[in-house]
């Protein structure tokens, strides 16, 4: 798991050594001309190479003001890393986000550093902590329908909407026989498109739904007998948020940096397993399986 940490992106120089040991940050990414520095400081240092360049995440004011909607606009990147797996990318980050985007990453496994805003380096390396805590479990992402990616700009849009409606999908770029349905990028209006692909699916028969937030995207991942939620939370800390997933679970385990409280409100019923999380900050993971 200590892989898939995302790493912090220091572009200050080693006379800053103390601030990072103080948050039990050793290694680094750097400018290729702060390397050899940080290297004669005992730092692990690797130089920044090409990567590409994600936006911070969390809830978009101004969109909001603007739309004619009242639903919040959310900026996440999982459509980035599931559409580019073996992509390296890096956030350049205004003060505040930094525990999300770091969670964000770690959630998909992307190969990310995040340059982060000086002030928020104790929330990044608590993350961080917390992100260790995490027990290294391996499983297949869960999807419902198949996305035959044509590369466009438009489809890059339509994949960020399926993503912000957690509607499970698989970048493909040939329809894949074993999803329930595979669906071409097209024309359509992004929105129209997602909700074209929520009437098809059935909101009765979705792997994965979210209750009581729109800004809670999930990634679901299961072997038929295990099952991780990961859950992220783009916008403020909430109570009460409850989800629903397709199999039955005789147990779960919640780890979150927010709350020691268990899952609440646990039901099995009908194929589906349901729960509601007491408390959700920034991230948080749930295992489901046996006792």
């Amino acid at each position: 798991m200590l892989a898939l940490l995302p790493g912090l992106y220091w572009t200050v120089g080693p006379e800053t050594a103390p601030e990072l040991r103080r948050s039990g940050i050793t290694q680094i990414t750097a400018p290729p001309e702060l390397v050899a520095g940080w290297k004669q400081a005992g730092f692990t240092v690797t130089p920044l190479g090409p990567r590409l360049k994600l936006m911070p995440p969390g809830i978009d004011r101004k969109v909001m003001v603007a739309s004619a909607t009242t639903a919040p606009w959310v900026n996440a990147n999982g459509w980035r890393f599931r559409r580019e797996p073996g992509r390296e990318f890096w956030y350049d980050l205004p003060t505040g986000p930094a525990p999300l985007a770091a969670a964000e990453a770690f959630a998909y496994g992307a190969n990310t550093v995040l340059k982060i805003a000086a002030e928020d380096l104790d929330k990044y390396a608590a993350m961080l902590e917390f992100l260790r805590t995490i027990p290294d479990k391996t499983l297949p992402d869960i999807a419902d329908f198949g996305f035959v990616d044509d590369g466009s700009d438009m489809a890059a849009e339509q994949l960020n909407l399926l993503s912000r409606r957690n509607l499970l999908f698989r970048v493909v770029r040939a329809p894949d026989p074993k999803l329930r349905f595979n669906i071409a990028s097209n024309s359509d209006d992004p929105h129209l498109f997602a909700a074209k692909v929520r009437e098809r699916l059935k909101d009765d028969q979705r792997s994965l739904r979210v209750y009581g937030s729109e800004v809670v995207l999930c990634r679901l991942e299961g072997d038929g007998s295990r099952a991780r939620i990961h859950v992220l939370n783009y916008g403020r800390n909430v109570e009460g948020v409850r989800l629903r997933v397709r199999g039955t679970y005789a147990g779960g385990k919640l780890y979150s940096p927010s709350s020691a409280k268990p899952l609440a409100d646990y039901a099995v019923a009908d194929g589906f397993t349901e729960f509601s999380l007491p408390e959700l900050g920034p991230y948080a993971v749930v295992d489901l399986g046996p006792r």
